[in-house]
């Protein structure tokens, strides 16, 4: 017990002590912004690998609910600056209207979606991406077509002289909301419902054998797949100030998919590590070859023939090992 909970502390500080550094061993304004966009990836991919990782649910439009979170998110935004929502809303709470957004769309898609599972549940996905994706390219109000919707975070009022001009501020409110996600995503992984998940992953019959509705325990875990999938959503609306419908597309899905793999998906921190990659590869890898796409794709085939568990599942041997 005493082990475990050490575990726990270490777990949540050394996060936190990481994301509180970050800003000051990179203070250029590229470092922050990515920073900002590794957090943001970090929290997209742990909401997708509870579904692959935990449930075994192979998603291929898990963008559809961070996008969704985004376009909801700025369009608040939009009513808090100009003052026409009613009431008001600080900056700091507009990703919680992101997954709060992505939830809704999954409460609506999920319980289609997750009465399959395996290859059926994978194909259903993809269609419904694909769906998601056509009809925003044709409802300009909302999306705003190819241009997307753009926002001003600086304009809202501010609290306690928080305006969020300076990127290091989106920083430090990416960077809170990563840790609690992170945090709550762990403790979801303890919880009952949570081992009935790997349960359900590992033998669903057996599962329905003993009294448990498999088909509600996926469609529960969609639900809270969807609501961090939106906060991830309603963070990018805040750093990027625009949302195109690019962000509601199969390759956005794919990209949580080959990352997450990459890091791992049978580990808690392995997705943390395929977001860092996933980043460093469409921010920083690009930057120095357009060919980037093929060498992350050669990169995906030599770890699913070699080590198809994963980064994660490399480096925890290592220390076994050592």
């Amino acid at each position: 017990m005493r082990s475990a909970m050490r575990s726990v502390v270490w777990g949540i500080f050394i996060p936190i002590m990481v994301m509180l550094i970050a800003p000051h061993v990179f203070p250029s304004g590229l470092g922050i912004t990515v920073l900002s966009q590794i957090g943001i990836a970090i929290i997209a991919c742990l909401s997708y690998n509870l579904l692959l990782g935990q449930g075994g649910m192979l998603s291929f439009g898990h963008a559809v609910y961070t996008g969704m979170g985004a376009f909801c998110a700025i369009h608040v935004l939009n009513k808090v600056g100009d003052g026409s929502l009613g009431f008001f809303m600080p900056v700091s709470l507009i990703p919680l209207v992101g997954g709060l957004a992505g939830m809704a769309v999954a409460i609506v898609l999920g319980y289609i979606t997750t009465r399959k599972s395996g290859a059926t549940f994978a194909m259903i996905t993809m269609g419904v991406g694909e769906l998601v994706f056509a009809f925003a390219l044709m409802s300009s109000p909302f999306f705003g077509g190819e241009g997307g919707i753009s926002g001003n975070r600086v304009i809202a009022p501010t609290v306690m002289g928080i305006d969020y001009i300076s990127p290091l501020q989106v920083y430090y409110l990416i960077a809170v909301y990563t840790i609690l996600s992170a945090a709550l995503l762990f403790a979801f992984t303890k919880t009952p419902l949570g081992l009935l998940l790997n349960a359900v992953r590992d033998n669903a019959e057996r599962v329905a054998f003993m009294g448990y509705n498999a088909h509600r325990i996926r469609y529960i875990t969609f639900i809270i797949a969807g609501f961090f999938a939106g906060i991830a959503g309603g963070v990018s609306a805040i750093h990027w100030e625009i949302i195109t419908v690019e962000s509601l597309s199969t390759a956005r899905s794919g990209g949580y998919l080959l990352f997450t793999f990459l890091g791992g998906t049978g580990f808690f921190f392995g997705p943390v590590i395929g977001a860092i990659l996933m980043v460093l590869a469409l921010v920083v890898l690009s930057e120095f070859t357009v060919l980037w796409a093929l060498y992350v794709g050669m990169v995906f085939i030599l770890m699913m023939m070699f080590a198809p568990q994963g980064i994660a599942a490399l480096l925890v041997k290592i220390f076994q090992r050592r």
